[in-house]
């Protein structure tokens, strides 16, 4: 157990928003979203998973929609009460703590913007381990959870719960509900009870941004290698590419950022091209038409002079970046796991090879 503050917020944001892997929402906005809810209301209670009560009500709290939508609506204020007097109502009984359901700048902040804001505590867990773009794409789902009772509002007031007959069918109508909302809504999905979170969830979510975002704002003090071979070691990233954006493609579809970003090479990869597809988060990385990684494992794109992340929402022409590779939480990487997010259920034509198998024996 320990507190969260406004410097602990700066560092998970920072973090969080690199394991995001592009998506999870503008670090920015949701920074401000959490800070200015600590600093009303005081500093926040991280639990650690161990510490939560097997029978205990954790509630997960996310944002659902576009983004970039996100970006221009904000949030209301009033969202989180809502949720919880929806989610308590059901169940009969008071939720117990709130916990991120994703890694990312907007969904792991807008958590603590709850606990803050209702007094309860946070746990150090999530169901991803990165960010994800659609609902049933959690730890969760692999382990048999069902993610309703769904509770969904918007920034006006307007609010549901849903009961569906599978995780997707969730994903499907809460989706159509976001769209007729604007395009961005805060919602509670897979709540849980403590022993099922501790069986399935990624634990140290939190404290793992945290560590990243410390140790990428201290990246340039390394006195024994160079910035980019300090954050490569302190990621245990892969370098994939180095190059300067030359377009971007994207469009909102369906409630969903798509797109690809072109990259002409710079430094060591001059003279050679890549590119990065997303659907909110990256999906797949190419360098000289060969594929050096694909989801469920990380494609990271960060500066290349600050190495603080670059959100899928923030690429623009010019911007010169590093794309890194980071391994998966290994559950994804099983049958069930490929089977929800493998490169395949987004369209990409390649099974799924392990990204250091990928890149071994070097990329250029």
């Amino acid at each position: 157990m320990r507190k969260i503050g406004v410097e602990e917020i700066e560092d998970i944001a920072l973090g969080a928003a690199l394991l995001g892997a592009g998506g999870g929402g503008d670090p920015y906005i949701g920074k401000l979203v959490a800070i200015g809810a600590v600093q009303e209301c005081g500093p926040v209670t991280l639990l650690d998973p161990g510490e939560v009560p097997d029978d205990a009500l954790v509630v997960p709290i996310a944002m659902m929609g576009a983004p970039t939508i996100l970006a221009e609506k904000a949030i209301g204020g009033s969202e989180y009460q809502v949720l919880y007097d929806n989610v308590s109502a059901f169940y009969g009984k008071p939720i117990y703590a709130f916990m991120p359901i994703e890694a990312g700048g907007v969904n792991s902040m807008l958590p603590i913007a709850a606990a803050a804001r209702l007094g309860l505590p946070l746990v150090d867990c999530d169901g991803m381990g990165r960010a994800f773009p659609e609902l049933q794409m959690v730890t969760f789902t692999i382990g048999g959870g069902s993610a309703t009772p769904m509770a969904l509002v918007d920034e006006k007031g307007n609010s549901t719960i849903f009961r569906t007959i599978t995780n997707k069918w969730t994903e499907e109508l809460a989706r159509a509900v976001t769209m007729a909302c604007g395009g961005s809504v805060s919602v509670s999905l897979y709540q849980m009870e403590g022993a099922f979170m501790k069986k399935y969830g990624v634990k140290g979510i939190v404290t793992r941004s945290q560590t990243l975002g410390s140790a990428i704002r201290k990246v340039k003090e390394a006195a024994d290698c160079t910035p980019e071979e300090a954050f490569l070691r302190i990621t245990e990233g892969i370098r994939l590419f180095r190059g300067k954006i030359s377009d971007v493609r994207r469009e909102v579809r369906a409630g969903f950022n798509f797109g690809r970003v072109m990259l002409d090479g710079i430094g060591d990869c001059k003279g050679h091209g890549a590119y990065v597809e997303f659907q909110n988060e990256n999906l797949s990385a190419t360098v000289d038409g060969r594929i050096v990684a694909t989801t469920p494992d990380l494609i990271c794109l960060v500066d290349v002079e600050t190495f603080q992340p670059v959100p899928t929402d923030a690429l623009k022409y010019g911007k010169r970046v590093l794309v890194v590779g980071l391994q998966c939480f290994p559950l994804w990487r099983t049958q069930e796991g490929l089977e929800l997010v493998g490169p395949r259920y987004f369209g990409v034509d390649t099974d799924y090879i392990p990204l250091e198998e990928r890149c071994k024996g070097g990329l250029l």
